[in-house]
């Protein structure tokens, strides 16, 4: 195996250790925020910082890098209250990476891809037209991390729209179905498959099952 003590890490070329440090944690979830200013102008962004916090109230996280510089969807959030996150799959895995190009507050990044936007149910922000999964969010409150400044994120998820085929019967999402991707560090994609869903679990007491 290759060994990396702190020191080493510390030591690497920026560019390797970005690569490193974000690969090394494991895949993550592929989303696209979807915000729109106060001036109506649509913003949407990759993020693979995405993370289920609680189902009751239902709640999802997500990680921003630090706010020295204007971030969009920040900006966004914080004016109107209101995001969607929309879940990636394979046919618009080139646009949806494109969106973390930095482009002024005034372009709309669905102006520069194939991806189209929606708006759905008088909902505010706009959605992801082609997401097999599309949520829509009210920001709740947020955290700064002193350890690097970045930011968590917090919102209360308001609406849900799931392509039938890939909800089952007790109400788990199957992800594989809808061909929907991860992310492996930062420009890495896989699309995963379901391999198996395991029953709840008790606990042993002497090899046998508590009852």
């Amino acid at each position: 195996m290759v060994f990396f003590n702190k020191k080493q890490i510390e030591d690497l070329h920026h560019l390797y250790r970005a690569n490193l440090i974000n690969s090394c944690s494991g895949y993550k979830s592929a989303n696209l925020i979807g915000t729109r200013s106060a001036e109506g102008i649509s913003n949407v962004a990759i993020f693979s910082s995405v993370m289920h916090l609680g189902s009751d109230p239902a709640l999802l996280g997500f990680i921003l890098r630090p706010a020295t510089v204007i971030r969009n969807t920040y900006d966004n959030i914080k004016k109107t209250k209101y995001y969607t996150i929309n879940h990636i799959h394979q046919e618009i895995l080139a646009d949806a990476h494109h969106t973390s190009a930095k482009y002024d507050q005034e372009i709309s990044e669905f102006d520069m891809t194939d991806l189209s936007e929606i708006f759905l149910e008088d909902f505010f922000a706009p959605f992801v037209n082609r997401a097999p999964v599309k949520i829509g969010l009210k920001f709740l409150e947020e955290y700064v991390i002193n350890a690097n400044q970045t930011i968590l994120v917090i919102g209360e998820i308001h609406n849900i729209y799931i392509d039938k085929e890939l909800l089952e019967v007790d109400g788990f999402v199957n992800l594989s179905k809808g061909r929907i991707a991860s992310i492996n560090g930062l420009d890495g994609y896989s699309i995963p498959e379901l391999k198996v869903r395991m029953e709840y679990q008790l606990p042993k007491i002497s090899g046998s099952l508590i009852p």
